[in-house]
């Protein structure tokens, strides 16, 4: 009978029959079957006709029936995740079976985890145990559990979330494919990932506000364990300066209640921490993330200031005045780096960003905020900075490579440089077991960030050989052909204060048409240092002339220098001059310096080289009583004025690689 009315499809006669078949024959494996059958379908994400016909039959049954047929199907189940699913379907349907069941179920979760030995906490025991289990077990006030194991139960919810957030996109694309949307995968909308967890259906596997859900865990817990202020609808800097003010006093309390606020403390401000780290490191660097997702989003990366290299001398940028000198004219001098102070260590360091490359700028800086002071937080204190490191050593931080990243960054930020190059030799050993991400037409961006990274600490710390060396490596990433003269909004010409005492930092692009001008800037103040010295040093100054072509004219005070000293040195010898001096108005100038007119200064710049091309005329009637080698190589060197300037200083960095380390030497 019962088989009629269910192949029928009646619902509600079907459902008296299986009522009576259950009660009066409980122990027949082919009434196990059938129930089988039903409690599949129950667990099944499937709406075809079928499924859900049986989860209607199953409806019809009085709630004690449903209840016992429940728990004696989840005893016949001998897989854990089956099992687990079975009590799920029990909890959810009759919650005052959480108080005999929940805890019991989450404590088999965990153990079956450490049975299998997972490798992350990102698998299929962990997410039932903290997004299905852990909210029915903690929002059950029937359900009295010590604050200890509700601690436990935090962590264990802390770690699954933050590392199911910031899962690398070469993780989930194991799983998922090409399947994803850049709307889910922004910075700003993680909140539901289409990454399917082994063991898991697709949608078990997906997993809504992933951090206001942990947020949620924490407020629960702090309510049950009567800590200071409710956690709920609480902005993170309210937290941070809340967990600021319990903190003064953690040493007042006794035993019980040390532990208590000292608890609340840590796991307040490590998940503001998290947040606003990954908020900023997703920003930053949205490949890490999104994947190819993220192509259309430029890498930004933290560097110090230079472009105070050029010197503070007021031009008139309207009208630029070449030749004709006044040589006793006297000069301001150029501030070098030297003259900043480069500890950086002060509070609130200026960084400044590109507009139009982050239009959310000011929201990513309070994340860098929020989350240096988060750390700040939990090492001001031995009983904080105890427990943060307990907790960072059983979650593996260290193996986080996004998590390295913030790390660097503000490490450099408190003037640090020589942390932050250690740092960024820690990001290198973690980039071994990382695939390295990829930019279109670039080599990898990890390379390119440690790089330059380690240049701009290096220069601070005014090692100025090492700051050289990492230019020159990072030169054979750049993407060729550069167009000279492209600027940023932060890049318009500013004069600055020469008593300015902290050095500002930019999240620069790390792109080749925004990185080389940077690498270009460094190299010159690393040489304009040697090249202004009252000690003779011709290459170092023949460096610093090409690179001045750079960014013409802001560098002409600097260039103008240059020609004087030449002129007091009564000669020059420099003889990569023709290779890479391409700028007319500095060929002019020098020119000028071999008439009567100019001084008749003795320039040695010609190489031994082969022979030179055909006559042409050069201004102020230099083919007049010079030599006829120097005069054909500047009417050459004229020729080739409108070559790719980008491509001509690309060429004096890598060819000349060797003179530039040993001129630093």
């Amino acid at each position: 009978m019962y088989t009629i009315e269910r192949n029928a499809e009646r619902t509600s006669s079907a459902g008296r029959l299986l009522y009576d078949i259950f009660v009066n024959f409980p122990d027949q494996p082919v009434v196990w079957r059938e129930i089988s059958v039903i409690t599949s379908a129950l667990r099944n994400d499937s709406q075809d006709k079928q499924t859900q016909f049986l989860r209607g039959l199953f409806e019809t049954l009085p709630g004690r029936i449903q209840c016992e047929m429940l728990l004696k199907a989840t005893e016949q189940c001998f897989n854990t995740l089956e099992r687990a699913e079975m009590l799920l379907l029990l909890l959810r349907r009759f919650p005052d079976s959480v108080v005999q069941h929940g805890v019991g179920l989450g404590e088999s979760l965990l153990e079956a985890e450490n049975i299998e030995d997972q490798e992350s906490p990102v698998n299929c025991y962990r997410k039932l145990f903290v997004c299905d289990v852990l909210p029915l077990i903690v929002n059950n006030p029937d359900v009295r559990l010590p604050a200890a194991l509700l601690y436990k139960y935090l962590n264990k919810a802390a770690e699954f979330y933050i590392n199911y957030v910031t899962r690398s996109a070469l993780v989930e694309n194991q799983y998922q494919g090409a399947q994803d949307t850049p709307d889910l995968l922004s910075p700003s909308k993680r909140s539901s990932q289409k990454c399917v967890i082994e063991g898991l259906t697709e949608k078990s596997s997906q997993i809504m506000d992933p951090w206001e859900q942990v947020f949620k865990i924490l407020s629960v817990v702090g309510v049950r364990c009567e800590w200071q202020m409710d956690m709920s609808r609480r902005s993170f800097g309210d937290i941070l300066l809340k967990m600021k003010d319990v903190s003064r006093y953690i040493g007042n309390y006794d035993n019980e209640a040390h532990t208590k606020y000292k608890t609340q403390v840590v796991y307040s401000t490590v998940l503001v921490f998290f947040k606003n780290a990954f908020q900023y490191v997703s920003s930053i660097q949205p490949s890490l993330f999104q994947g190819p997702n993220a192509a259309n989003q430029t890498p930004l990366v933290l560097l110090e200031d230079v472009s105070s290299v050029y010197g503070d001398t007021d031009i008139d940028r309207s009208k630029h005045v070449h030749k004709k000198r006044k040589l006793a004219e006297g000069r301001e001098k150029t501030m070098s780096s030297d003259d900043e102070d480069p500890s950086g260590k002060g509070r609130n360091r200026h960084i400044a960003i590109p507009a139009a490359e982050l239009p959310n700028s000011a929201e990513v800086l309070e994340s860098f905020r929020l989350a240096r002071e988060s750390w700040e937080l939990l090492h001001s204190l031995e009983p904080l900075d105890k427990e943060f490191t307990r907790i960072c050593v059983s979650w593996k931080t260290d193996s986080w490579l996004w998590l390295r990243i913030f790390l660097t960054d503000m490490t450099l930020y408190q003037g640090q440089y020589k942390k932050a190059i250690a740092s960024l030799h820690h990001l290198a050993a973690l980039q071994g077991s990382h695939s390295p991400q990829q930019i279109p037409g670039q080599g990898p961006l990890e390379n390119q960030r440690a790089l330059i990274q380690l240049a701009t600490c290096h220069f601070a710390l005014g090692e100025y050989r090492f700051t050289c060396e990492k230019v020159l490596d990072l030169m054979c990433y750049m993407a060729l052909p550069i167009q000279e003269g492209t600027k940023l909004q932060e890049e318009q010409p500013k004069l600055k204060s020469k008593f300015r005492k902290v050095s500002e930092l930019k999240l620069w692009p790390c792109t080749s048409a925004a990185i080389m001008p940077y690498c270009l800037r460094l190299l010159l103040a690393c040489f304009k240092l040697r090249a202004f010295t009252d000690h003779r040093d011709d290459i170092a100054l023949g460096h610093a002339i090409v690179l001045l072509q750079h960014e013409w004219p802001r560098g002409e005070s600097l260039f103008l220098k240059a020609i004087n000293k030449i002129c007091q040195q009564g000669n020059f010898q420099y003889e990569n001059f023709f290779n890479y001096v391409t700028n007319i108005d500095m060929l002019e100038e020098f020119a000028y310096l071999r008439t009567q007119e100019g001084g008749k200064i003795n320039l040695e710049l010609l190489p031994n080289q082969g022979i030179l091309i055909k006559h042409h005329t050069v201004t102020r009637g230099i083919t007049k009583g010079v030599k006829e080698d120097f005069r054909l190589a500047m009417e050459r060197q004229v020729s080739r004025c409108r070559e790719n300037l980008m491509t001509v200083l690309h060429r004096f960095c890598i060819n000349e690689k060797v003179l530039l380390l040993q001129t630093l030497a």
